[in-house]
């Protein structure tokens, strides 16, 4: 069995979410597949004063909107607000208009980590043949956050990874799939932001550590197919997590 996976890069026009929900309608015109990552915060940047960017709903009926045209799943992060608090949450949109999701557990030093709470529940969700455990940008650097067991065949890491970093965000791609026996998809950015710059490197490794598609610095849209029965084939073959140690996470 096989699944389609679209990853999408751009460069993110700052704080507005008009023009950036248009300009993603627009490459995205044509794309079939089974499930569309975006980056984290999409619709705007990476801005860590939330009151600046909270979503009054729109941005998730966008995304409603357009799984339901692409019969696609669309994944990517939103500011929100729960109670008096600020969560950074990865929404999984289907195409019926069901909505699942992932409240980042790893705030970013500085402002992020100020402003915003942190998820606590670790999130997989079964789409079409496929498990995929959602994270957020800075839970790559976790590993025991997203640490095989047994419950997941795919890591999707939303993310805004600026340049200076770029060689860790690569690595730690093929690292993660390469423990896990996963396939790891990864969608930054390209472009700046008034403090920030991004190189982009959005990727798909398989579960031999092996880049399938690398969009290195270029605004663009990739599809890649998830073979699960080559994967399930690799997992009994070399059973890696047979051996793995118990942890708990507090």
């Amino acid at each position: 069995m096989k699944s389609r996976v679209a990853i999408v890069q751009r460069d993110i026009a700052w704080q507005d979410a008009e023009r950036n929900l248009g300009a993603l309608e627009a490459m995205l015109r044509g794309v079939n597949a089974d499930v569309v990552v975006l980056a984290e915060m999409f619709q705007t940047g990476f801005v860590t004063t939330p009151d600046d960017v909270v979503d009054d709903g729109r941005t998730l009926r966008w995304m409603q909107s357009m799984a339901t045209r692409m019969d696609a799943a669309i994944v990517g992060s939103v500011v929100i607000r729960v109670g008096d608090c600020y969560r950074n949450r990865l929404y999984f949109v289907k195409p019926s208009g069901e909505v699942e999701w992932y409240d980042k557990r790893h705030l970013f030093l500085g402002g992020e980590a100020d402003n915003f709470e942190r998820g606590t529940e670790r999130r997989v969700v079964s789409w079409r043949g496929v498990r995929y455990l959602l994270e957020i940008c800075y839970d790559l650097r976790f590993p025991v956050w997203s640490r095989q067991r047994g419950d997941y065949d795919a890591i999707i890491y939303s993310a805004l990874w600026p340049k200076p970093r770029r060689d860790v965000w690569r690595t730690l791609l093929r690292a993660r799939a390469i423990e896990n026996q996963a396939y790891v998809v990864g969608v930054n950015r390209v472009g700046a932001e008034p403090t920030l710059e991004y190189a982009g490197d959005s990727a798909v490794v398989d579960a031999y550590g092996r880049t399938v598609v690398d969009l290195a610095d270029s605004e663009s849209v990739a599809v890649v197919e998830l073979d699960m029965d080559a994967l399930v084939a690799f997992r009994n073959r070399f059973n890696v997590s047979s051996a793995a140690d118990d942890f708990e996470i507090r």
